[in-house]
């Protein structure tokens, strides 16, 4: 029985994590939408590499953090955290905005309801 209420509690304190990840990467993306460049990395321009690299640290930290807990639990790795890195990089002189690439993540997660 011991080992069920461990397995629980590590269950609750992933949800706990994957719900907090979320709600920080929501707040970052309402910020990037709002006008706010930096969070796509989109530009070379260390002010605004400057700026968002505590996000993207406790994001990062957040991430390593779920993918430990779910790997104890047996189940699958966290995708949202690695979608999201696929999103960032240099862009093209033709790619959306990161406004507008913030926006559309926003709508994603919004279509997508719960966490991961």
């Amino acid at each position: 029985m011991a080992k069920a209420d461990r397995l629980e509690q590590l269950d609750l304190r992933r949800e706990a994590e994957e719900q907090e990840y979320r709600a920080l990467l929501i707040t970052a993306l309402e910020d990037c939408a709002r006008g706010r460049w930096g969070l796509f990395g989109h530009t070379r321009d260390k002010q605004m590499a400057a700026r968002v690299a505590p996000v993207l640290t406790e994001l990062d930290d957040l991430a390593g953090s779920i993918d430990k807990m779910r790997g104890q639990l047996g189940i699958e790795p966290f995708a949202l955290h690695p979608a999201f890195l696929a999103s960032r990089g240099r862009a093209d002189a033709s790619a959306v905005g990161e406004p507008k690439q913030a926006k559309a993540w926003l709508e994603r997660l919004a279509a997508q309801g719960s966490p991961d």
